[in-house]
């Protein structure tokens, strides 16, 4: 492999792991798993493929780091919404707007990487698929954690199905992602934000009088 990198020209080039990641992510990120080649990556983070594979092991496992790179950097806004000191309801509304805004950022692919990155996926990258239906479980259980943290402190009605609720919200999340990857303007996922919260409303409130 040495002799390959070295066959370009001299000694193989210095490189920076971080920024190649950082490029393997975004193209990860608008193509998907298995429609990002190589080829594609070799250019997007100007490495050879022995430098890659050095670095990196192999797609998979590139991938895999992309993946822990993006929780890293582009998901802030859904660890501080669910993090933050304000009612479930206010935090919901922060998690859905936060969403509206990161999913439709400028000079960034459009949606989430842990919804598109493996939508179809061969057999052969079922590892991949499985690794980032995790990540949404995870997001799931995060959400109805936040419900029943509110729901044993009083704050939200006992009888409120915080787990259907989170699987509810997850999946408005999902489809916000997958519009933002259509081309759907920020505005038109706050509407879907709207919609989602004012279901959420409802919700509750059949919950405080389950009897009517």
């Amino acid at each position: 492999m040495e002799d390959l990198e070295k066959s370009r020209g001299g000694r193989p080039r210095a490189f920076d792991p971080e920024a190649a990641l950082d490029a393997a992510m975004l193209l990860f990120w608008e193509h998907g798993y298995e429609a990002t080649s190589l080829a594609m990556l070799r250019e997007a983070m100007g490495l050879t493929p022995p430098q890659i594979y050095n670095a990196f092991t192999d797609k998979e496992t590139l991938f895999r780091r992309a993946l822990a790179r993006y929780h890293e950097r582009e998901i802030g806004f859904a660890l501080d919404a669910l993090g933050a000191p304000v009612t479930a309801e206010e935090a919901i509304r922060l998690l859905l707007m936060g969403a509206a805004q990161a999913y439709t950022r400028p000079n960034k692919p459009g949606g989430c990487l842990f919804i598109s990155g493996a939508l179809a996926t061969s057999p052969q990258a079922q590892g991949v698929a499985d690794e980032l239906k995790a990540y949404r479980k995870a997001a799931e259980a995060a959400i109805a954690a936040r419900l029943a943290k509110a729901r044993q402190a009083g704050e939200l009605p006992a009888g409120l199905p915080v787990e259907r609720l989170a699987k509810y919200l997850t999946g408005v999340m999902n489809g916000m992602s997958i519009q933002a990857r259509d081309g759907a303007p920020a505005d038109d996922l706050r509407a879907m934000a709207e919609t989602a919260l004012a279901a959420w409303a409802i919700e509750v409130q059949k919950a405080v009088r389950p009897t009517e």
